[in-house]
Order: C-alpha cells, then sequence, then structure tokens
C-alpha cells in the first residue's frame, strides 16, 4: 500500500535541483542560438532611414523607415514607400553615427529603392541570399525600426511563398514572402534574414487589421532591381499604353472563340499614338493571349510586358464584340518615373 504521509521536511536536499548556473548561455536552445547569431552579425547592417527636412519646424513632413546596407561603400535597399519623394535622407547606424544620403533609383513596382551613402566606406554590411531556397516553416528574423524603436529584433517562420501583394501605384508585385514575423510602422525597408544570416527579404508591408500577417520582397527580386539599376539606372519594362481592368469572359464567347479563358484583361483606356493604339487596338477589347501567354486578367497582362519584350513584335489576341482577333502589337521601353 502506498504512503503519501511523507511531509515537505522529509525531501533531501539531495532531491531538490541544485542552484541555477551563473551562466546561462549553456541553457539557451537553438531557436535563442541561432536568433543571437542572426542579430550580432546582421544588426549593424541595419540602418534607420529618415526622410524630409532637418528642422522640425518646416512644413514638409518626414518619415521613417529602415534600410540594409548591402556593400562597404554605402548602398543601401530601402522601400519606395519609405523614400517617396524626398530628396532629403538621412541614415543612423546602431552606434548613432549619421549621415546623409542619396537616392539612386527606385522602383515603385516593386517597392524598392536604392539610396548612396554620402562619404563613408568599409560599412558593415549583409548578404542578399537565394529566397528560392526557403521552405515553409523557416525560422527568419526582422530587423528594424518599428515606431522608432531602433535596433529591435523579431523572429518566426516563414508562412507562406509566392504571395502577391499591391504595390503604392496598384501593380501586383509578385514571389512576395509571407512571415508570421511581427512588424509594424518602421520595419519598412529593414532586412529579413534566415538563420544563416542571409537576407532573404525586404519587409515591405503588412496588412491593416490583421494579426500575424506581414510580407517581404524577396531577395532574388531584389537582386534582379539591384542588377538593372546598375546597369540602365532603372528597371527596364515593356510599355503598349493602355489601362484596364480584370474582367470575365461570357461562356459563350470563350467558346464561339475556340478559348479556354474565363477572364481576361479589358482595356478601358487607349493612350493616343502609344503602341497599342498604333497597333488598332480599341477600349472595350479584352486581351486574352500576348506572345504565345494565357492573359486571365490585367496582372498577367503586366507581368509579361517585361524588359524581353522590348522593341519585339508581338502577337496579341483580343475579343472585340465577342470575337477573336489577332493584332500585331511593338512594345517600347517604359520611360522610369520622374522624382
Amino acid at each position: 500500500m502506498l504512503d503519501f504521509t511523507r511531509t515537505i521536511d522529509d525531501f533531501s536536499s539531495s532531491e531538490a535541483p541544485g542552484p541555477a548556473a551563473t551562466d546561462d548561455q549553456p541553457l539557451l536552445d537553438a531557436y535563442s542560438n541561432a536568433v543571437i547569431s542572426v542579430t550580432e552579425r546582421i544588426g549593424p547592417a541595419v540602418v534607420r532611414v529618415e526622410t524630409g527636412p532637418k528642422v522640425p519646424q518646416a512644413r514638409e513632413r518626414g518619415g521613417l523607415g529602415s534600410g540594409t546596407v548591402i556593400s562597404p561603400d554605402g548602398l543601401v535597399l530601402t522601400n519606395s514607400h519609405v523614400v517617396g519623394t524626398s530628396r532629403q535622407i538621412r541614415l543612423r547606424d546602431n552606434e548613432g553615427m549619421t549621415t546623409d544620403a542619396r537616392v539612386l533609383a527606385v522602383d515603385p513596382d516593386t517597392d524598392l529603392a536604392l539610396l548612396r551613402a554620402d562619404g563613408v566606406r568599409d560599412l558593415h554590411y549583409a548578404l542578399l541570399g537565394n529566397s528560392k531556397s526557403l521552405r515553409r516553416g523557416q525560422l527568419v528574423v526582422a530587423i528594424g525600426n518599428p515606431l522608432g524603436f531602433e535596433s529591435t529584433v523579431t523572429a518566426g517562420v516563414v508562412s507562406a511563398l509566392g504571395r502577391s501583394i499591391r504595390s503604392a501605384n496598384g501593380r501586383t508585385i509578385e514571389d512576395v514572402i509571407q512571415t508570421d514575423a511581427a512588424l509594424n510602422p518602421g520595419n519598412s525597408g529593414g532586412p529579413l534574414v534566415s538563420s544563416n544570416a542571409e537576407v532573404i527579404g525586404i519587409n515591405t508591408a503588412i496588412i491593416n487589421g490583421a494579426q500575424g500577417i506581414c510580407f517581404a520582397v524577396a531577395s532574388n527580386t531584389a537582386q534582379f532591381v539591384l542588377s538593372e539599376i546598375i546597369r540602365h539606372g532603372y528597371v527596364r519594362r515593356a510599355y503598349i499604353g493602355v489601362s484596364g481592368q480584370s474582367a470575365p469572359i461570357p461562356r459563350r464567347h470563350a467558346v464561339l472563340a475556340g478559348i479556354e479563358n474565363k477572364m481576361g484583361a479589358l482595356l478601358t483606356q487607349i493612350e493616343p499614338d502609344g503602341p497599342a493604339a498604333q497597333a488598332g487596338v480599341l477600349p472595350g477589347d479584352v486581351v486574352v493571349r500576348l506572345d504565345g501567354v494565357d492573359i486571365n486578367g490585367v496582372d498577367d497582362l503586366i507581368r509579361t510586358l517585361d524588359r524581353d519584350r522590348i522593341d519585339r513584335s508581338l502577337h496579341m489576341d483580343v475579343l472585340r464584340m465577342g470575337r477573336l482577333r489577332e493584332i500585331d502589337v511593338h512594345p517600347v521601353e517604359r520611360k522610369p518615373a520622374a522624382r
């Protein structure tokens, strides 16, 4: 029979846990060690980005965000919406050192901007990794200045890959990383970092009112934008001079035309003297195919008009009054946005 009559005094000190170790490092688990390691290696490469006039009484309001130093000579990646149209930009590192910066280029279509810190060399910098190697559930760390609190670190996992979100100018940003690492205003432009201390995304947005749904532009997209800016000063894209919206295609029209599309890109405006107007495209035409690519909405049309289709004659299939027509259109290079 079991005896439950023992008192607290019956338990000897040998059965009680020993004193806590003075050094907590051996007790930290692998998760903590990974976050600490990433923070120590990448934290010095994260800067605070301030825009607007230095004088607080000035009428122009300034902004605040984060940036990621990607080269020792002062190249800094941040968000296009952080920079906006400001020409007065300052960077502050985690040691409190401040320097002016200038905008080399902005790409609103991907919400990315490239800055150059003035007169500085041998900066701490971070490496851009390969975002295609990411897996759902992988540990990631976000570093930035949320709500003005500098050098803040949050951690989470990759919640989803290949998301699409809208940029500030209405275009779709593709291949976006979704994470549950906490982000707030001010985190924009800071790095999303893998456990091996490579930047695999540039934090860009949160959904207002959502809980734990945050996004980052993939590092491979950032690599592409960076290479285009270095080569051309901006990101090259094709242009045909149309505005439109996604619209359903009536089943009878699809059957009559012999197409499988349920949706297409309805063209609502055609720019005079633009490539589409010169080719005979009319308002009300519904684009269903371009250069052999099915167009199931305006996002597909925008995505297809990339740099590889500049100055090429392309076959475009459109539905006009329910009948399929083939039109040859010659895209030109889209002019970069003026600053």
